[in-house]
């Protein structure tokens, strides 16, 4: 049904499939910028933002480069780190945000000024970098999806992503 409502969008301007499109992805991508905003406005600005860009960029989407989710998710990446860049957001602390890998190093974060350190330490860096590390701690997305996202290699998204990890285990 996606694809059919994309392909609607792109010839026809159909915005009865972009209202589709837009329902069935609304919820998910709202849930990815809250746990990065905390703040419900904020994130609903955001959400919005990230579909008027959605919709606008549709027209050059190309399915055989990724899938609509993972490239739905590179914008909404994008949109967090353009907005970290503009205005100071208040962070929803890691340990509050469920993650399926229990060793994972932000379960080991239990201080909140440590983790605003952190976000504000993770915002200076590449956005390249930064989109690794939102995606796979805040989007909860594989390395392959990660990957497909951005346009790189599995390899150099695992590699930027522990040596990431590792900076912040020595700064932090």
């Amino acid at each position: 049904m996606e694809q059919q409502w994309i392909r609607e969008i792109q010839r026809k301007g159909s915005r009865k499939a972009a209202d589709s499109l837009i329902r069935a992805y609304y919820d998910e991508i709202y849930r990815f910028v809250y746990r990065q905003t905390g703040q419900k406005e904020d994130a609903m600005d955001l959400t919005q933002s990230v579909f008027l860009a959605m919709l606008r960029a549709l027209p050059g989407y190309q399915p055989e480069k990724a899938a609509f989710r993972t490239w739905l998710y590179r914008i909404a990446t994008n949109k967090v780190i353009d907005a970290r860049r503009k205005k100071r957001l208040e962070f929803l602390p890691l340990e509050e945000v469920e993650i399926p890998d229990r060793e994972d190093f932000s379960l080991q974060i239990q201080d909140r000024s440590q983790l605003a350190q952190i976000e504000d330490y993770v915002s200076g860096l590449d956005p390249q970098l930064q989109a690794v590390f939102r995606l796979r701690l805040y989007g909860e997305r594989s390395f392959q999806e990660i990957a497909a996202a951005l346009g790189e290699p599995e390899a150099t998204v695992k590699t930027r992503y522990y040596r990431l990890l590792s900076k912040l285990r020595k700064e932090f």
